[in-house]
């Protein structure tokens, strides 16, 4: 367990030297995420620029979504806060909003200038929906590398797994809406893991005393 740990802190050993940094890493995950910047930040910030681990990716990403506006928004701040308080919060939404504001109202101004032309109708849509392809593919990728810390879940990879196709399915097919399913299977989730992790704090602590009490 102690080796896990270890690992995991030199996967993470590296940190943003400068708000300055920390904005342009920011305004750098802005503009690579076409479909949403979630698909992208994982590799970013995990891989290349290891601030952050896994796990401690998933544990912001999960509190991300729980909270309200934009997931990518409170990711931003949070980890900006991580790393330097309030300043590094309005710092990495600084870089996460800055850039792609200002390339959107870019395009609108050139949509509305350009935009009766049937050509320039017919390139704008091509290039939308390859962009489109391109996301589902990010998506896809996002999600199965996000997908590696649950094998290290106190409810075992099996229940995990089967609470993701429950919650899939409740989205997906039964079309739930999203308040009813964080609130449904999220208390469920996070009441379970509680009586698991209960469980073995108990047992550890009875272990200890039993140890304790030989002569």
């Amino acid at each position: 367990m102690a080796d896990g740990t270890g690992a995991q802190e030199a996967e993470a050993a590296a940190s943003p030297g400068s708000l300055l940094e920390l904005f342009w890493a920011f305004t750098s995950l802005a503009m690579q995420g076409f479909g949403g910047v979630l698909a992208v930040a994982q590799h970013e910030l995990c891989v290349r620029r290891r601030w952050l681990t896994a796990q401690d990716f998933v544990t912001l990403l999960a509190s991300a979504q729980v909270m309200p506006g934009p997931n990518v928004c409170n990711l931003s701040l949070m980890i900006g806060d991580r790393f330097f308080g309030w300043r590094g919060a309005l710092v990495a939404l600084a870089g996460m909003m800055s850039a792609p504001m200002a390339l959107m109202l870019t395009l609108a101004w050139l949509l509305g200038q350009f935009g009766q032309s049937p050509q320039a109708a017919g390139t704008i849509s091509g290039a939308l929906w390859g962009i489109t392809a391109v996301a589902a593919g990010q998506i896809v990728g996002t999600v199965l590398k996000l997908a590696a810390p649950v094998k290290a879940h106190v409810l075992g990879w099996p229940a995990c797994a089967a609470i993701a196709a429950a919650v899939f399915a409740m989205m997906a097919l039964l079309h739930w809406p999203l308040v009813h399913v964080l609130l449904g299977a999220g208390s469920l989730t996070c009441l379970g893991t509680y009586m698991v992790l209960r469980r073995q704090a108990q047992a550890q602590a009875h272990a200890t005393s039993t140890g304790a009490d030989r002569p």
